[in-house]
């Protein structure tokens, strides 16, 4: 068994090493611009007398960078080929390489960096789930229009589907979605409901509201997703939320009489749910190599700090109760990487294998690696925590301020131990695995019911 990253996934790599050092980074010590990430960072990303909100200025420099990183061609490395992208059968292994390597680095890692600053979900190769579930699901109308207009940065869109009482139980959703015809004559639907923590509600020109169209509650049938362009009247953003880490765009939507046309259905009616997984299993394994590589991040530092702080007559680094937690996190942080890449490497066979038996990937991913990757993912965020933790603590009270950015890693990587599929969701998805009573939902086609 070959351990080694891939010869061209290592080559890419140094491409995008070679872009950050000659692009990126001179255009983050221009002027003024590391006071977004330096100890000035939240008060300069954030307006503290506007609802919260990111400053125009923070999300024009994020902008600007993927621009520049689109004209290198990095950007869209993770699109479908047809879009920009580059249509490779290592996609999975690739991007959970290159976002280990780019939280990890010693320069610009940990997440708080113009290449790959995490909070935003910005990076220099980029991770967009809409492309995705678009080209999957999308009519040729919807992905002729849609999907250029979201490179260029026209179409913005939230993703609707946690609501204010319903989180992990997405299928208990209060939001309805009821047929109606237009003012025009056409046939539509009325939405009825509220969504939460709508992440880019603040610039999004569109939503993609999940809503029930038919069956009773709990039940995974009879949910359909449709794109609400956010000027639709009904259509209102009632709060935004402030958090852990500042500043906000996770607001609170409610919809009131909220009418589309029926065009604007995305995928299959009443099987929309299908559309929030397309890319579920994706999402999960990048973020865990992105925690994965912010905790080797504060470990690296805390090693390097303890060997050149003196206390006591001698270095940090000599006392057991220094070396010992580090060690541990370290044996975690490695035996984890080595878990995140074999997973990723399995997903992209399997998706091989699937897309030439002409059938949806996620199904088959689902089935083989969904405790895997609910390992991965969980045990990463956690991990990332603790690392941070261990690293405010190594450093004392230079860690605990704002000179160093381990408040900031702690304060954002504890989200996705909620987020993403909460960490109790992870880890009961991986004891369905082990206990066998795990099932995708998907018939089998010889008949023998649910498949595991």
């Amino acid at each position: 068994m070959n351990f080694d990253i891939p010869q061209d996934v290592q080559a890419f790599i140094k491409r995008i090493d070679a872009f950050i050092n000659d692009t990126i980074l001179p255009l983050q010590h221009q002027d003024d611009n590391n006071r977004f990430f330096d100890h000035r960072r939240e008060s300069s990303r954030t307006q503290w007398d506007n609802l919260g909100l990111p400053t125009e200025d923070w999300e024009q420099l994020l902008v600007k960078a993927k621009r520049l990183s689109d004209e290198a061609g990095l950007f869209r490395f993770a699109y479908p080929k047809e879009y920009g992208g580059a249509g490779s059968d290592q996609q999975n292994i690739t991007m959970c390489a290159v976002r280990y390597h780019l939280a990890s680095h010693p320069v610009y890692g940990g997440g708080v960096s113009l290449a790959n600053d995490l909070q935003n979900e910005h990076s220099v190769v980029g991770n967009n789930p809409f492309v995705i579930m678009m080209h999957h699901y999308g009519t040729q109308a919807q992905k002729d229009y849609y999907i250029p207009a979201s490179t260029r940065g026209e179409f913005r869109s939230t993703f609707g589907l946690t609501e204010i009482h319903h989180g992990s139980d997405a299928t208990h959703m209060d939001t309805t979605a009821t047929p109606c015809t237009l003012d025009d004559g056409t046939p539509g639907y009325e939405i009825n409901g509220n969504k939460k923590w709508q992440t880019g509600a603040h610039h999004a020109n569109h939503s993609l509201v999940f809503a029930r169209t038919s069956g009773k509650a709990g039940s995974p049938k009879g949910i359909t997703c449709f794109i609400v362009p956010t000027s639709t009247p009904g259509y209102k953003v009632v709060s935004y939320e402030w958090t852990l880490n500042m500043p906000t765009d996770h607001a609170t939507i409610a919809f009131n009489k909220v009418r589309v046309p029926a065009t604007q259905i995305l995928g299959p009616i009443d099987n929309g749910l299908a559309i929030a997984q397309t890319f579920t299993h994706e999402n999960r394994i990048r973020q865990a190599a992105s925690s994965c590589g912010a905790a080797r991040f504060c470990i690296d530092k805390s090693v390097e700090y303890a060997k050149k702080r003196v206390v006591f007559g001698k270095p940090l680094s000599t006392n057991q109760a220094i070396q010992w937690p580090l060690v541990e996190l370290s044996t975690q942080q490695e035996m984890l990487r080595l878990l995140i890449l074999r997973t990723a490497t399995e997903m992209d066979q399997v998706t091989s294998r699937a897309l030439a038996a002409g059938r949806p990937a996620w199904i088959d991913i689902e089935r083989q690696l969904g405790g895997k990757i609910g390992m991965c993912n969980y045990y990463a965020n956690r991990l990332c925590c603790e690392a941070a933790d261990r690293a405010i603590q190594v450093h004392g009270g230079v860690g605990y301020s704002r000179e160093y950015p381990f408040e900031h890693i702690w304060r954002h990587f504890r989200r996705y131990r909620i987020t993403e599929g909460s960490e109790e969701v992870q880890i009961r998805k991986v004891a369905a695995y082990l206990f066998g009573y795990k099932t995708t939902g998907e018939e089998d086609p010889q008949g023998a019911g649910p498949k595991l």
